[in-house]
């Protein structure tokens, strides 16, 4: 069922100030320039009734049949706005959110996560984003072409092209022109912010539509979506059950494999801040002797041995090559629980719906039977190469951003280190194919990559996940300012974007570190961008981020892969 409109714009608000509030404190035990102050920029004013919006002509945007459907004032708190409601032909809904006197002529749209389906209006990885409390932007977002959480849509080539690339295009060309309506001018400068398929969605547009956007903040992007949906989620589900279709690795035990890991490559603050350096291995978490009987502090063999399936991936059995860019990292571990290691041993895996609902209706050009299930997945060369064809359609890693850089556009990537959906190394492999493709220099003139250590998808988890990416953009788009050291802070439970992140009730598996129950300050991060990594200075308060220094990251290789040309220029499919 989708949220109704104003309960959306509510639980934005909530977030977004709490976050406010706690990013005051923040930067009060920070250096300023880790948190620059958003640009402020002059109000504009509507020229003409909210209501007359709804007689707008979009068929020169979506085609016949496109228009508004609904066009009323609402209140949001202290925030007035000119709420529309539309469709572009032939399914592609929208919603944007124009405010009636606080409108500092910005425009920012907002990606989803999962394959979309549904039309909700959340501002992430903008905590303490001054210019979205104050209502300073117009809102948009779309539902991608089609309603629910399943990819049977993908089954229709129409609605195949809405959801790789039409949808978020259209909707920022309907958007732009109920601005133009409503304020009678231009935006002054246009935004996009989303995560996970939200941050594939942003790709899109720096890739596809380069002058749509003047800056873009693209976090744990699902950009690899032929290779992530099918063979990733797939070789994990297919890792972690048994021969009597049951899992083996379950959630309540995972607080044995992380405690292992973070003993063999965690700094002082208890995070792994350079997993790309860590050579774990899941053995080390056995039992001693034959294994087969996991312990209290300790997994049986047949437990490890899942787990090394998990880390290390699928491999062409014929040559030995990996099959995916790679797996999870060392440091994720509890935030695999609901992933791909459930809550108890006959509760399903939620990385099978994921792969399964792909290689059924959206991965191959041949379309499976219907009952097509993981046991009909091969992992080797020739099925990884019927990915192919639809690569240039789904996919958002085409590493050629020179129309985007020459007009203007800024970039930044971001990935949780502990992301169990969608492995930070796809970003890792994109920022590395930009630099190769663009050139060092020209690429550090608009483009970033920030990871943030023990942060899961999109938020959560046990890292700094409470970071403002927006108003670093603003400043690098809108005065020049390439941002450098960001701060982010330890973020409240539910102040994180899970889109994209369902999972099932396991919860947090034992083991797992207790919120606070006091209110003291949030433990906060200083956030370098890649290849520098932040590590301990040896002397401040652990828990602050002036206490950690700039230092290199291990060198990493990762084009020794079957899909490494993805990452090399191509013609996108239309």
């Amino acid at each position: 069922m989708r949220r109704s409109h104003a309960n959306v714009i509510s639980t934005r608000r909530s977030l977004i100030a709490a976050a406010c509030f706690l990013a005051a404190a923040m930067s009060q035990a920070a250096p300023a320039a880790m948190n620059p102050a958003g640009p402020s920029r002059a109000i504009a004013k509507p020229v003409r009734a909210c209501a007359s919006l709804a007689s707008l002509d979009l068929a020169a945007i979506g085609g016949a049949g496109s228009k508004v459907d609904a066009a009323a004032e609402a209140a949001d708190g202290k925030i007035a706005m000119c709420a529309v409601e539309g469709t572009l032909a032939p399914a592609i809904k929208f919603k944007v959110e124009l405010p009636v006197a606080t409108w500092t002529q910005r425009y920012l749209q907002l990606g989803c996560g999962g394959l979309c389906g549904r039309v909700d209006i959340n501002v992430g990885a903008a905590q303490g984003c001054a210019p979205v409390e104050a209502g300073g932007f117009v809102l948009a977002t779309t539902d991608m072409g089609h309603e629910g959480n399943g990819g049977e849509f993908g089954r229709d080539p129409q609605r195949r092209a809405d959801f790789a690339y039409r949808g978020v295009h259209l909707t920022a060309l309907a958007a732009k022109a109920l601005i133009r309506a409503y304020y009678g001018r231009a935006e002054a400068f246009s935004y996009f912010d989303g995560c996970s398929d939200g941050g594939r969605e942003a790709l899109v547009e720096a890739q596809r539509f380069p002058r749509d956007f003047n800056g873009i903040v693209a976090g744990a992007a699902a950009m690899n979506f032929q290779v992530q949906n099918s063979f990733y989620h797939g070789w994990q589900a297919a890792s972690n059950t048994g021969p009597d279709g049951k899992a083996i690795l379950l959630a309540p035990r995972l607080a044995i494999l992380h405690k292992a890991a973070l003993a063999h490559c965690a700094g002082e603050d208890g995070l792994i801040v350079d997993p790309l350096a860590c050579r774990f291995d899941a053995s080390s978490a056995k039992c001693p002797g034959s294994g087969s009987d996991g312990g209290a502090d300790c997994l049986s063999a047949a437990e490890a041995d899942a787990a090394r399936r998990l880390y290390d991936g699928p491999h062409d059995a014929a040559t030995g090559r990996r099959l995916t860019v790679g797996g999870p990292l060392p440091g994720s571990e509890l935030n695999w629980a609901g992933v791909f290691v459930p809550g108890a041993a006959d509760r399903p895996i939620f990385s099978t719906m994921i792969a399964l609902d792909s290689l059924r209706n959206l991965a191959f050009a041949a379309e499976p039977p219907a009952d097509y299930s993981l046991k009909d997945l091969h992992f080797d060369a020739a099925t990884f190469d019927l990915l192919r064809p639809r690569h240039p359609l789904f996919d958002a890693t085409n590493p050629d951003l020179s129309a985007f850089a020459k007009a203007g556009g800024k970039l930044i990537l971001w990935h949780g280190l502990g992301d169990p959906h969608i492995s930070p190394l796809n970003s890792v492999a994109y920022h590395q194919a930009v630099r190769a493709e663009m050139g060092e220099r020209a690429a550090q003139g608009f483009e970033r990559l920030y990871l943030l250590p023990g942060v899961a998808h999109c938020g959560g988890g046990e890292g700094p996940g409470g970071v403002d990416f927006l108003t670093p953009i603003l400043a690098w788009v809108e005065r020049g300012e390439a941002p450098d050291a960001i701060v982010a802070r330890a973020a409240a439970p539910d102040e994180h974007d899970k889109a994209g992140a369902p999972s099932d009730d396991a919860g947090p598996p034992p083991g797992a570190p207790a919120k606070p129950a006091d209110a003291k300050p949030a433990p906060t991060r200083i956030l370098f961008p890649f290849p520098a990594i932040a590590s301990y200075d040896g002397h401040g308060d652990r828990e602050k981020a002036a206490s950690y220094a700039r230092r290199a990251s291990a060198p990493i290789d990762l084009s020794a892969w079957a899909g490494a040309d993805f990452y090399r220029p191509y013609q996108p499919l239309r």
